[in-house]
């Protein structure tokens, strides 16, 4: 399962949160049964309260109606008295039935016997006392049995108050405990388990930026940011390694050239320029000529012509080296060689006009030998190209630094072309010239001239990245 890591980092503090709002919830819960608990003992009170007051009502009633009794008649303040005493009976049982209500039968007596008692129905002092008789045990029951309930549901209340205590303590303790201890312990596993994974990339690129350019190991799934960095670190080191072997490469075929260069210095000119004065030897020695021959010396001839297809060739042998390694690079500069290409190659007749302009800055700025010579390959490829396949009569190159970048330029009026079609064709310049610039981190580009026909090459060296590769 893919877990995020700032949710591996929040795992701990939302573990704790959870057991304490379920800790929460136990208490709400406790005291939620508490307060129905008391909500019983205020309700059992407001029964009794109200069944006193109905007793005390009806103690009333029985003494008017014994005392009209007495008197054989009732006068109009007897009866207004006999009236509000009614009334609070009647409210009184209403509302003891109303908060406790008692069995459907003792319901009914009680309702039976207060409408019996009721004044605006006629009044009767034996009917009264006889229903009065009838209605105080009854209250008097209500009330003792009420009293009973109270009595009971406090001693109830004030025991389950020292278990609720007692309980909530007990689970609080408990609760807090465990949150504390699993968060301490999911905070040190999530914690090491990521400094030690974010250790292991920090050393593994450490290792790379120091030049041991061995894999970091890639996980076998992504299961957060970190997997997926590690991959990208894995992915990164083997391009490294690729563009790193390109770049190895072409210093070996560099320095291989240099190397055949010397040697056709060293021995092949040395034999060609003996054979050179061995013959002009010859010429001077005019012991070969034939007895009695006049007229132009037949050796002397020979000597000159071979002599002139030598010079040829040594002229030859010193373009070849030229081409392997240029000198003019080594002693002059990525400039100078330049010009000295261009001038070399393409003074002659038919061929396109030339503007080379080449910055202070660059002549200025301390280029890598293998950089300085992958720019002239890459330079001498691009002017050749504009040569052969784009019909310029102009063409302008450009070395100079913009910014923290280098920038080398081609661009002609020819007519223009397609940079994917030609490298999809059987040609490899422009593959060539890709794969160079990669081996260095440059990028290169063609896009359309600022000419109102033609192609501009583009090539784009960072050159921080550069000095932080030689360093």
């Amino acid at each position: 399962m893919r877990l995020a890591l700032k949710h591996q980092i929040l795992l701990a503090p939302a573990t704790v949160l959870l057991l304490m709002t379920l800790l929460l919830g136990f208490l709400q819960y406790t005291y939620w049964d508490l307060s129905v608990k008391r909500q019983q003992a205020l309700n059992l009170k407001t029964s009794f309260i109200a069944l006193a007051e109905a007793e005390m009502a009806a103690k009333g009633m029985l003494a008017r109606a014994a005392h009209s009794k007495a008197l054989t008649a009732l006068d109009a303040q007897s009866l207004e008295q006999m009236n509000d005493l009614y009334v609070h009976l009647e409210s009184a049982v209403t509302r003891a039935i109303a908060v406790i209500p008692p069995s459907p039968a003792e319901q009914q007596e009680l309702r039976q016997t207060v409408t019996e008692l009721n004044p605006n129905h006629g009044y009767d002092s034996d009917s009264v006392i006889a229903a009065l008789t009838r209605l105080r045990p009854v209250l008097e029951s209500l009330a003792l049995a009420t009293q009973k309930k109270r009595e009971q549901l406090r001693d109830l209340h004030n025991q389950d108050m020292e278990e609720l205590v007692a309980r909530t303590a007990f689970v609080s303790i408990i609760v807090l405990g465990t949150a504390i201890l699993l968060g301490v312990f999911l905070s040190l596993t999530l914690a090491r388990r990521i400094l030690r994974r974010i250790q292991l990339l920090s050393a593994g690129a450490a290792r790379i930026a120091e030049g041991d350019l061995v894999p970091v190991a890639a996980p076998r799934r992504s299961a957060d940011e970190l997997d997926d960095l590690g991959s990208s670190i894995n992915r990164m080191t083997e391009q490294l390694i690729r563009v790193v072997g390109t770049e190895k490469l072409l210093e070996g075929a560099e320095d291989e050239r240099r190397r055949i260069a010397m040697d056709i210095h060293d021995q092949t000119l040395a034999d060609l320029s003996s054979v050179l004065r061995g013959l002009q030897d010859m010429r001077r020695n005019e012991t070969c000529l034939p007895e009695g021959n006049s007229g132009t010396k037949p050796c002397q001839v020979s000597a000159a012509l071979l002599e002139e297809e030598m010079l040829r060739a040594m002229a030859n042998l010193r373009e070849v080296m030229d081409d392997l390694h240029p000198q003019t690079l080594d002693i002059l500069g990525l400039g100078a060689a330049l010009q000295s290409h261009i001038d070399r190659h393409l003074g002659g007749a038919g061929m396109p006009d030339c503007e080379l302009y080449i910055s202070p800055e660059v002549e200025r700025h301390p280029l890598p030998r293998l950089t300085q010579v992958t720019l002239y390959r890459i330079a001498i490829e691009a002017i050749h190209n504009v040569c052969k396949h784009a019909h310029a009569s102009r063409f302008e190159v450009l070395l100079a630094i913009r910014g923290s970048e280098l920038v080398l330029s081609v661009e002609d009026n020819g007519n223009g072309f397609s940079a994917v079609s030609s490298m999809s064709s059987s040609g490899r310049g422009l593959n060539n010239i890709r794969e160079r610039a990669r081996a260095i981190g440059a990028t290169v580009l063609w896009g359309a001239s600022r000419f109102t026909s033609g192609t501009r090459f583009e090539l784009i060296l960072p050159l921080h990245l550069r000095a932080v590769a030689e360093e």
